[in-house]
């Protein structure tokens, strides 16, 4: 069929009407005549002399054939555009119940009856379409249901449903609600231009671009990944580059956002998200691992240190020889702590706080000129305490200075050993310098090479010339030789020392540059502060003079091993070492920020602090003070067994005399770090006084009243009685600066649930210790299975009695081992 053409014909097939209608004067079976399509004139132009067909148009109907819609090429207005309502020229519309008509000029081409013309067109009552069969080109077969009404004009699509073709699935694709209908836009169009200027915010959309293949999907969407944002407004202000859209990471789900018949190409995966940072555990976490860090330096170091003492004890002996080289020894520590030790110790660790702070260089500056302040007045201490060793010896023993052998060994030792006076303090302002800017583990750690070296040294004179049992050397046959061996040997370990702070210090970026430029640069300052301090290690180190003359004086009395400074000595270095362990470890990491919180005025921090301190260090130092009270004896017969059993039975009754001691000793020097943050180093110094007084009035008072063979034991015992002295005096003044408050109750409950817990437990461990040691002897090994059996069971009782009154600190504790060991 070939209807577009035999309507331009003006023709049918075979010769009858054209397809696009029904021949002239032809009526439905119950209707007026229906009006052929207007046909064009002859020669193909209209009476105007233009051609009916204009270049570019078809001359066949808009649409499909047999749609009967106008011509493009008739002349009449709006031919072009049949569907604009509401123009006055507009030709009349197609009536309900007659699609066939078409409108027309009434009169034809130029305005003149034409033979063929119908009469015009008058409206009429609906008329059922005419039956397919009788007329097959009447009717469209593709629309079966006509518009009850013409929704072009002016009419709201979702206010009526329109839609009333058969063919149309209202379940797929239900119409819109009402109000929602837009005007469609032709696809390929700009938008029109608003009436408003444009907000540079907002972006412009572009037509989709074409496929560059053929493609099944009409372009009825942008494609998300080529889609080109170009507004001339972000092109000037370029405010839009702030706010780009992210692409969709799920648009390749979805058919519409996909390029035009393109398979969607797999999106690269986006970044993994960081993982989340592990919670830290807060302060007591925090705390707790730098205090591990150097509790395990100093565990390390006091265990070396014991391997050194029996080395020792091993070369010299208990004798008159071995007490000469430990006053030479012990001489070096004293003057240094008298000096500067104290002042370094607790004053220039809060200045470095401050300096670090507050400097624009970090505090290095006012490092370089404190370590090159403390290396030369260091040297000239050095320097005098060498020329003055023999006043010194005599401060220290006049039992020792008044035998003139014993006396020529100790000063000869003392000229080695005071040199080490210089590399103690340069360690000890390295060690704080690292302190101050969080490193805590190489001040604890270093000194175990001080220790081997000195194991080494006393090792190659066993080597030499044997054990004291063996050799039966005292000060008047040990050889020059040996005395220089063990001399140098003892120095060279302090400046091993000493120089191994110096690539942690590089580690951290600090670089020493001696300054000699002290005026001005708060030195002054630390310097008045550190006096009130120097005083308080001189009333401190008043006592330890007047414990030292009257132990030595004690032990020539007795005339037994082990009653008297030797033994006193060797008992203090077990007994210390929870102390330097525990509390020593946990106060150092915990002094700077003490030291940030005083200087923040903030006592509320500083007392939560302080109160941190004391509870987390008790839960060990509560249960070893009980454990050296009642395991004292075999701890002392096993590590001292070389010295004989009666020196090291004497040793034992005197560490057991510490014991209980040791929770004033931990708590007055917790407690005094309160003090030293608030730059307050006159209240220590008062309160040292104190305790030197008590230590030296009761030491004198058991020396005068106990015998000569338990004087040694009563001031050992005299030493935490001066303590807990000074624990009350300085716990009201503390709590008088910070407020009033000290967090004293929980402090209290949590000490004397510890001692509650740690009673029964020692009662058991002694009981089984020294059961033990009579069955077995004080043997090596009597003392071994003694510490083992008997410390088992003071840990297991005072474990379960902790967990059942439910101590805080303690499940603290077990976490963080448990945390350690499960790594």
């Amino acid at each position: 069929m070939n209807a577009p053409y035999d309507a331009e014909r003006g023709q049918g097939a075979g010769g009858a009407a054209p397809s696009g209608g029904t021949p002239p004067g032809a009526s439905g079976p119950d209707g007026p005549p229906v009006p052929p399509v207007a046909q064009p004139p002859q020669g193909g132009q209209d009476p105007q002399g233009r051609p009916a067909h204009p270049q570019g148009r078809p001359a066949h109907p808009q649409g499909r054939p047999g749609q009967h819609f106008p011509q493009t090429g008739q002349h009449f207005p709006q031919a072009g555009n049949p569907q604009q309502p509401g123009s006055p020229q507009a030709p009349y519309p197609p009536q309900p119940g007659n699609p066939q008509q078409a409108p027309f000029p009434p009169y034809g081409y130029g305005g003149q009856q034409q033979p063929y013309a119908p009469r015009p067109y008058a409206p009429q009552p609906p008329q059922a379409p005419a039956p397919a069969a009788e007329h097959p080109y009447g009717q469209d077969p593709y629309v079966q249901d006509a518009f009850a009404q013409d929704p072009y004009r002016a009419q709201d699509l979702s206010a009526q449903d329109p839609v009333g073709e058969a063919l149309y699935d209202r379940a797929a694709h239900p119409p819109p609600p009402p109000g929602t209908y837009q005007e469609p836009q032709p696809l390929y169009q700009q938008p029109s231009a608003p009436a408003h200027a444009p907000d540079p915010r907002v972006w412009a959309q572009t037509p989709a671009p074409e496929p560059d293949g053929p493609s099944r999907h009409l372009p009825y969407g942008d494609d998300a990944r080529t889609v080109q944002f170009t507004g001339v407004d972000d092109l000037v202000t370029r405010a839009s580059e702030e706010e780009q859209p992210e692409p969709d990471a799920f648009a390749h789900l979805y058919r519409d956002q996909q390029g035009q018949g393109q398979v969607p190409a797999p999106t690269a995966e986006p970044d993994p998200l960081p993982a989340p940072a592990q919670k830290k555990g807060g302060r007591a976490s925090g705390l707790l691992k730098s205090s591990a860090v150097m509790a395990a330096g100093t565990l390390v170091s006091r265990l070396t240190g014991f391997v050194r003492s029996l080395v020792i004890t091993g070369a010299l002996g208990a004798a008159l020889l071995g007490d000469t080289f430990t006053v030479a020894y012990t001489l070096p520590t004293m003057i240094y702590i008298l000096t500067v030790g104290g002042g370094l110790n607790s004053v220039f660790v809060p200045q470095l706080v401050r300096s670090m702070k507050n400097d624009e260089d970090g505090g290095e500056a006012y490092a370089n000129r404190l370590l090159t302040l403390v290396m030369v007045a260091l040297g000239l201490i050095v320097i005098a305490a060498v020329f003055a060793a023999p006043i010194l010896i005599r401060l220290m023993s006049n039992t020792i200075a008044d035998d003139a052998a014993a006396n020529s060994v100790a000063v000869t030792f003392a000229r080695y050993c005071l040199p080490t006076i210089f590399f103690m303090g340069v360690h000890v302002v390295m060690g704080q310098i690292l302190n101050a800017r969080g490193k805590f583990g190489a001040m604890m750690w270093t000194p175990v090479l001080n220790n081997i070296v000195m194991i080494v040294t006393f090792g190659l004179f066993i080597w030499v010339y044997g054990t004291s049992a063996e050799s039966h050397m005292g000060v008047t046959t040990i050889p020059d030789e040996g005395i220089r061996l063990l001399g140098m040997g003892t120095l060279l370990g302090l400046v091993v020392q000493a120089l191994a702070m110096i690539p942690y210090l590089r580690e951290t970026g600090f670089r020493f540059r001696p300054r000699f430029d002290w005026k001005g640069h708060g030195l002054g300052k630390t310097v008045k502060l550190a006096k009130w301090t120097v005083l308080f290690v001189l009333a401190n180190q008043a006592g330890v003079l007047v414990v030292t003359q009257l132990a030595t004086a004690a032990g020539e009395e007795s005339g037994k091993n082990g009653a008297g400074f030797l033994a006193y000595s060797n008992a203090q270095l077990i007994w210390g070492m929870p102390q330097a362990i525990i509390t020593v470890s946990v106060m150092a990491a915990l002094l700077p920020r003490i030291s940030r919180a005083a200087s923040d005025d903030d006592p509320g921090a500083v007392r939560d602090d302080i109160s941190q301190g004391l509870r987390n260090s008790a839960v060990a130092i509560v249960p070893v003070a009980f454990a050296f009270l009642a395991l004292g004896v075999p701890m002392c017969t096993l590590l001292y067994a070389s010295s004989g059993v009666e020196a090291a039975q004497g040793m034992g009754f005197i560490l057991m005399a510490f014991g209980l001691g040791l929770i004033p000793y931990s708590v007055q020097y917790v407690v005094l770090r309160g003090f030293y943050a608030y730059e307050d180093t006159r209240t220590p110094f008062y309160n040292t006084v104190i305790v030197a007084a008590v230590n030296a009035a009761a030491s004198a008072l058991c020396y005068v009243i106990l015998p000569a063979q338990w004087a040694v034991v009563g001031m050992a015992a005299s030493y935490g009685l001066a303590y807990a002295v000074g624990v009350g005096v300085a716990w009201r003044r503390l709590r008088n600066r910070l407020g009033g408050d000290l967090d004293g109750s929980q402090v209290l409950r949590t000490y004397a649930r510890l001692c509650m817990a740690s009673l029964p437990a020692a009662v058991l461990a002694g009981a089984v210790g020294f059961g033990l040691l009579k069955l077995l002897g004080e043997s090596a090994l009597g003392s071994l299975a003694a510490i083992v059996v008997g410390g088992a069971v003071l840990l297991g009782v005072f474990f379960v009695a902790a967990r059942r009154m439910r101590i805080a600190e303690l499940n603290t504790l077990v976490g963080m081992v448990r945390g350690r060991l499960g790594r």
